[in-house]
């Protein structure tokens, strides 16, 4: 039992020391609203977790898992920084506000596509598209399609500082 537990904790504080020694890069996303960024890297790859005001008529949260330079097709160009391109899936929710009787909810798919570049000092900078679409939830009982998640919180500027 106590070799058990021993490998359990040890396990454990390897996991927890494998998340903390990833690059990682809070900041925020502005564009039609604006959001608090997080992304964390995952190897090659990143998480990314977004919240913020959407079309400044609510609130979305956002995940997504973003392949940087897929297809082995990195910028050619870095000097002093690096140029990456990135893609990625995930998940949406959003709520608008109360004084918006229409609006109620909307949950979705979310996509991402962008290009950032990492300078040679802990920044980054980025332009993304990431729609969220799917069903939206109305005040009134009703359910419709989320045509705002193709450019509400969509097209971003970032601005991250790299740790």
């Amino acid at each position: 039992m106590k070799k058990k537990l021993l490998l359990l904790v040890t396990l454990a504080v390897a996991a927890i020391a494998s998340a903390y020694a990833q690059p990682r890069a809070i900041g925020i996303r502005q564009g039609f609203g604006t959001e608090v960024s997080y992304e964390h890297s995952l190897g090659q790859n990143m998480l990314s977790l977004d919240f913020g005001i959407v079309g400044y008529a609510g609130l979305e949260a956002a995940v997504t898992y973003d392949w940087i330079d897929p297809f082995n097709t990195a910028f050619p160009w870095s000097k002093k920084g690096e140029w990456h391109w990135y893609m990625g899936v995930g998940a949406g929710l959003a709520w608008y506000w109360p004084s918006l009787p229409a609006l109620g909810m909307s949950v979705g798919a979310a996509g991402r596509i962008g290009v950032e570049y990492d300078f040679w000092f802990p920044l980054q900078l980025s332009v993304d598209w990431r729609p969220v679409i799917g069903p939206s939830f109305y005040g009134d009982g009703g359910v419709g399609f989320n045509l705002g998640g193709l450019y509400a919180g969509a097209i971003c500027l970032g601005v991250r500082y790299k740790f």
